[in-house]
């Protein structure tokens, strides 16, 4: 898709050649930079370079106005966090709706900042004493029913002394009894302590106070049903409501140093009943109190975060604009007079008038006196490199740009996999009814493609979303292989017609072909049905398959040496044209073209001859009659005269080369000697510096590293055309472990299931061949086929002419910018 916009300046899409790239210099006045900058990031056509490379963060021009941006993230992220605490979400609106000014923003980030920070120090205070207020009240409760209890078994104590005149007490209470056998001026007053301990640490407790104690305390615990909530860390915790009788100054400090050691919360219990009640009454009226002011300052801070979420999304988008164009602003260098700014970058050719637009509106708009200026620059360095891709093409062209990003203006295998990886993926994976399975899943993600786009998916999902239409493809081709091959699930159908064999007689029913005779014409459209079931079914789909495997991948590498052609006269090296492109092709077709030529033959003749021995001899004995093996007249000159060239490409690749490279490099260095003496006495010691340069430069040029590195090209490469065909045949195989797989599923499940004549097993044979068919023949299946169609473009495909050594062109735009962050 051509951008719009410029008056007809945006050329159509080419994906073949990159886009013509320029490297541009903006000079731009200091008052106008900040809207210059922001116009040219929502163009999104410029690349800046970073021209304070060697200066820190902190020594550029705009470091205070980065820090300022920061600390607003800071805000936005604490306000976003409030609101997620208080399960608020922010409501999406048109981000163009803003008129709030950056300083204005900032103002009032920090204001609502400030005014939550102090909502939620009230409410925590608030929400801690309300909660000390409920242990406390749960104290209350069980320390009374303690002392209710303890005041009963203290009657029945003191009725059973009076009745027994013994004058002793019980042994199970030593405090009691002690304090009664003492003379009453010595008594010493028992304190107690009450208080909530957690459950988990209970028995810890009561054992660490009797040690420290020695048993001198009386201690009584009780659960509490409910979990209670802590006021320190506000969470639910089960505690243990608890009182402690002690005796001493002493006692008491141990038991209190225990008590802060075990986070045990100490609460006030008075010892008279009224009080009890009194303090009761008074717990229950201020926990009242305590709710409504804690509900009015949720409602109060709800109310605020409501108000934030309305333009959340807003000051958000504000912020991280400001941001960016503050960053891009540090790459730009500044004159001597910091009265302008000088920025450099790549755009592309067809973008120069409207980034002059832009200029142009910029400076209109900051009122500027001075207006910006816009100049191509000659350079050396290497261009990045730009597709201008849409939804469709996108998702092919980051299959090849996860190989690597190809060079500037180099041929793209892009516009070849769009084709030609869904096509070797479907001849994989050909049957028609599985095609469909995933035609539907696909148009499922392409229909609901808008809605599915603004929503956070998982990884898988996100992944299978962006490659819907690589899918979708892949699906289609599938449908048209599965025809060919004759299967849906597995089963033939007579679709374009009858078999062309039927039975001589009854006998032949028992799956064999030589019982068949042909009674018609031949079956118009893929494999014959009668073949499926039949005990010739094997051989024949493995000849049949793995012929065309060979067929298809010759024909995919003849592709990729011709683009290595295209891609030599675009860049005008006719050395690669005559001593790489020439000598592969023929090397490549002496051989395995003529294995293709053969296979052709053989299927429009009905030849029996052995192929193996054809190519095997071809080496072996070349000389040798072929005999039976003969498939037309002159086969044997023909196969001698395809081996001579075979051979004679072989030093035709490595020799001559590295030696025109080493006369080329000879005669640039004479070149620049000679041209010396032309120039006057002062520019000849200037340039006999730069030619010294030069001439120590091209010293550089070792013919012995060329050599060999031409060496390695031609042993990988003659090596590679036997690995890479044999490598084709990953597509017969996998063809076939499908096609397998699918009529193992089918017989030995489905039918099975169905032959039983019993509807439970018929129900769980059909769950399991669901379950098999979705799991492992729609999924592990096309992720297997998926990734031998992407070794298949990667190595046998792409290594013929594709370096991939270049780099993204990656311009300052807002789009991209929010992309990044979501």
């Amino acid at each position: 898709m051509a951008r719009g916009g410029g008056g007809g300046c945006c050329p159509s899409m080419d994906l073949m050649r990159s886009e013509a790239m320029q490297l541009v210099q903006v000079i731009i006045p200091a008052e106008s930079a900040h809207l210059t900058v922001s116009y040219l990031g929502d163009l999104g056509l410029i690349q800046f370079k970073d021209l304070n490379a060697e200066k820190s963060p902190f020594q550029r021009t705009y470091a205070a106005q980065i820090k300022r941006c920061s600390e607003m993230a800071r805000k936005l992220r604490f306000l976003k966090e409030q609101m997620s605490k208080a399960e608020i979400s922010t409501s999406p609106t048109q981000l163009n709706e803003t008129h709030l000014e950056f300083d204005d923003l900032e103002i009032k980030l920090g204001e609502l900042e400030a005014e939550l920070t102090e909502v939620n120090a009230n409410n925590e205070k608030l929400q801690r004493t309300y909660n000390e207020l409920l242990e406390y009240n749960t104290v209350l409760q069980k320390a009374g029913e303690f002392f209710y209890s303890a005041q009963r078994s203290a009657a029945a104590q003191q009725r059973e002394i009076e009745a027994n005149q013994s004058g002793q007490t019980s042994l199970e209470s030593p405090l009691l009894e002690q304090e009664m056998s003492m003379d009453p001026s010595k008594q010493v007053k028992l304190g107690s302590l009450s208080g909530l301990v957690p459950k988990e640490k209970a028995m810890a407790f009561e054992r660490i106070l009797f040690r420290a104690t020695r048993g001198n305390i009386f201690l009584r615990q009780e659960p509490i049903d409910e979990l209670v909530t802590d006021p320190v860390s506000g969470e639910k915790v089960a505690k243990n409501a608890f009182v402690i009788f002690y005796s001493g100054e002493r006692a008491k400090a141990k038991i209190l140093k225990i008590c802060d050691a075990f986070n045990a919360n100490r609460y006030p219990f008075p010892e008279d009943v009224t009080k009890q009640l009194h303090a009761v009454q008074e717990v229950s009226g201020r926990i009242s109190e305590l709710k409504a002011t804690i509900d009015m300052g949720l409602a109060h801070r709800d109310s605020i975060l409501k108000s934030i979420a309305s333009d959340f999304e807003q000051w958000n988008h504000l912020a991280k604009r400001e941001k960016a164009i503050y960053h891009t602003l540090n790459m730009l260098s500044v004159d001597v007079t910091k009265k302008c700014l000088v920025a450099e970058g790549w755009s592309p050719v067809f973008a120069s008038v409207q980034i002059q637009d832009a200029l142009q509106r910029a400076t209109v708009d900051s009122k500027s006196q001075v207006g910006s200026i816009f100049q191509v620059l000659n350079t050396k360095e290497s261009p990045p490199t730009y597709f201008q891709t849409n939804k469709f093409t996108s998702a092919f062209q980051e299959i090849v740009d996860a190989y690597g990003v190809a060079k500037y203006q180099e041929a793209n295998p892009g516009v070849f996999t769009i084709v030609t990886f869904p096509f070797l993926f479907a001849v994989m994976f050909g049957d028609w009814g599985h095609g469909i399975c995933l035609l539907l899943a696909t148009l499922y993600l392409i229909i609901r493609e808008k809605k599915l786009a603004s929503q956070k998916l998982g990884d898988i999902m996100e992944m299978m979303f962006g490659g819907r239409y690589v899918i979708f493809m892949m699906a289609l081709f599938s449908i048209y292989t599965g025809l060919i091959y004759n299967e849906f699930f597995s089963v033939p159908f007579e679709l374009f017609g009858k078999s062309a064999y039927a039975c001589r007689d009854p006998s032949c029913r028992d799956a064999t072909t030589e019982g068949l005779v042909k009674v018609r014409g031949t079956y118009p459209f893929g494999v014959d049905p009668v073949w499926h079931g039949s005990r010739s079914e094997l051989p024949f789909l493995n000849s049949l398959k793995m012929k065309m495997s060979i067929l298809l991948g010759v024909a995919q590498m003849n592709l990729g040496i011709l683009m290595s052609y295209f891609n030599a006269k675009f860049f005008r090296n006719s050395l690669n044209v005559w001593y790489q492109f020439i000598p592969q092709l023929i090397f490549l077709n002496s051989l395995f073209g003529y294995l293709s030529l053969l296979i052709i033959i053989k299927w429009c003749t009905g030849s029996k001859a052995d192929l193996y021995h054809v190519m095997i001899y071809m080496f072996l004995s070349p000389t040798d009659e072929l005999g039976e093996n003969q498939l037309f007249s002159g086969q044997k000159t023909v196969q001698l005269v395809l081996l001579l060239l075979a051979l004679v490409s072989v030093p035709w690749m490595l020799i001559p080369k590295p030696i025109l490279l080493k006369k080329q490099h000879e005669q640039r260095h004479q070149g620049h000697q000679y041209a010396m003496l032309q120039d006057t006495d002062e520019s000849v010691g200037a340039e006999l510096g730069e030619h010294h340069d030069e001439s120590h430069d091209h010293e550089e040029f070792e013919f012995s590293e060329v050599f060999v590195h031409q060496l390695i090209h031609t042993i990988e490469f003659v090596l590679g055309a036997v690995s890479n065909t044999a490598s084709y045949l990953r597509l017969w195989a996998l063809s076939l472990a499908h096609s397998e797989l699918s009529t193992v599923f089918y017989d030995k499940v489905l039918l099975l299931a169905w032959g039983m004549n019993n509807v439970i097993f018929l129900i769980i044979g059909i769950i399991v061949f669901v379950c098999a068919t979705i799991g492992v023949l729609l999924v592990m299946e096309t992720l297997s086929a998926f990734l031998h169609a992407l070794r298949l473009h990667w190595v046998e495909f792409q290594n013929k002419f594709y370096e991939g050594d270049g780099y993204k062109f990656a311009p300052f735009s807002f789009t991209l910018v929010r992309e990044e962050e979501d």
